[in-house]
Parts: C-alpha cells; structure tokens; sequence
C-alpha cells in the first residue's frame, strides 16, 4: 500500500517555503474549491467568471487584462497584501463596497488565512 504526506499551508508557512523564491507553490487548500469555481489559478490561464488569479501577490486590485471590473474594484485602490487578501477572501462586501464577486465569505480565519497564503505562493 502506498503512502502519501499531507502537508498543510501552516506547515509550509512555519518551514519557511511560502514566499521563498525558489520554493514550489503552497498546497491548495480544500477550502479553495469554491473560489475555483470562477477564478483560474494557472499562469497565462483565461479568465474565467472572475479574474485569473496568477501572481495576485502585490497587484493592484482591478488590473488583470481583459477582465471587465466592477467600478468598485476599479477604483479600490488597494494592493493585494496577504493582510488584504485575508480580509477580501472573508469579507469581499466589507473590503470592497460594490464588488460584483458573488461570494459571500469565508468565515473561517484559518481558511481564508489559507487560501491567500496559496495564492500568494502562485508566482515564477
């Protein structure tokens, strides 16, 4: 019988390999299958209901090419620090009065906390 190691972004995170450079991208989290829903995580993927969401560490909110934003988005002014994405991904409505994301929230801090430590680790 084969075995297999579950590793979990925490643990990533507390090795040090999130963030790392040359590190391999943090294992997605379960949580995550309801943002796949809309957004695609892949390098030069299209986008899809939502934006892409490749490279978001950083970015500034509302500029993925092609994707046609909410005014809110548009002019939210915000980058996407892990700080922001935390408090995006657990209240879009609340961080961005008017967005058109659908999605409700992640009430779980330690999924949202998650989620974005994943998406930051989807970078070259």
């Amino acid at each position: 019988m084969g075995r297999f190691l579950l590793v979990t972004s925490a643990a990533l995170l507390a090795a040090g390999f999130a963030g790392s450079a040359n590190a391999a991208p943090v294992a997605k989290p379960g949580s995550f299958a309801m943002c796949g829903v809309c957004h695609k995580v892949d390098e030069g993927a299209p986008n899809g209901v939502g934006p892409n969401l490749w490279g978001i560490g950083d970015r500034k909110a509302g500029t993925v090419a092609g994707y046609s934003y909410s005014p809110a988005m548009q002019k939210a002014g915000i980058s996407w620090t892990r700080d922001k994405l935390i408090a995006f991904i657990s209240d879009p409505r609340g961080v961005v009065p008017g967005t058109k994301m659908a999605y409700a929230g992640q009430k779980d801090p330690k999924q949202a906390a998650a989620i974005a430590d994943y998406l930051l680790s989807l970078k070259k």
